[in-house]
């Protein structure tokens, strides 16, 4: 099923289990030949930092470390929102592998026309 797919994700340690559902819908779509994309904003661009993930393990699902992980090296992507994270005051020179720093235009861009997506 080619195409592209978006999941925005606003939560992290403020929403455990939607930061991880997030991460295991976009494994799902990857895995189903989707041109993927999580969209980190709010709160959620923390997860774009090393480490802020290693202890987020909701019950009866991966570690999200590792589902965030298994989507990168499946070939999805990780929009970090530039404003939140500016915000935030975090460091953009650490990165978590895949992660890209982008305005809300880039996001417009990969959607195009017709793109389906998720919030969580």
């Amino acid at each position: 099923m080619p195409g592209k797919f978006v999941v925005t994700l606003t939560h992290a340690k403020n929403d455990t289990d939607k930061a991880t559902v997030a991460f295991v819908v976009a494994n799902a779509a990857v895995a189903s030949d989707k041109d993927a994309l999580v969209f980190l904003s709010i709160e959620a661009v923390r997860l774009s930092q090393p480490g802020y993930a290693d202890d987020i393990h909701e019950e009866g699902f991966a570690p999200l470390k590792e589902l965030m992980e298994n989507f990168v090296k499946a070939g999805g992507k990780i929009y970090v929102c530039s404003p939140c994270f500016k915000k935030r005051k975090l460091d953009e020179n650490t990165l978590v592998p895949g992660a890209t720093i982008v305005g809300g235009a880039k996001l417009v861009e990969f959607m195009g026309e017709a793109c389906p997506s998720l919030s969580f």
